[in-house]
């Protein structure tokens, strides 16, 4: 079933572990659930998220159009650390947990 034009979501997303030591930079189109996934990986999971125990969400952006979010997802991902700690900072200055503000 193909979705009525303008109601398809797409995020970009970074995430951080406990010490907010490590970023991950991640495109998806169910936030939520993509959350979820990298909360419970699977055993034995060789995921980045899951070795350095990236699990906290502490920024987003919505798109209607995956091309326009997989542009901006490798746009970020290209950053230095300091531009995404910019970004972080201009959307969540206080790097406050956000994955139960998720709907």
């Amino acid at each position: 079933m193909q979705k009525t034009l303008g109601t398809h979501n797409y995020y970009v997303y970074i995430l951080t572990n406990k010490k907010k030591t490590v970023l991950y930079t991640g495109f998806t189109n169910e936030l939520k659930a993509r959350l979820y996934y990298h909360q419970n990986p699977e055993a034995n999971s060789k995921a980045f998220t899951t070795k350095y125990k990236c699990w906290y969400l502490v920024y987003w952006e919505h798109y209607q159009d995956a091309e326009t979010g997989i542009a901006r997802e490798k746009e970020i991902k290209g950053w230095v650390r300091a531009k995404k700690e910019a970004l972080i900072n201009g959307f969540n200055p206080e790097w406050k947990f956000l994955n139960d503000d998720i709907e």
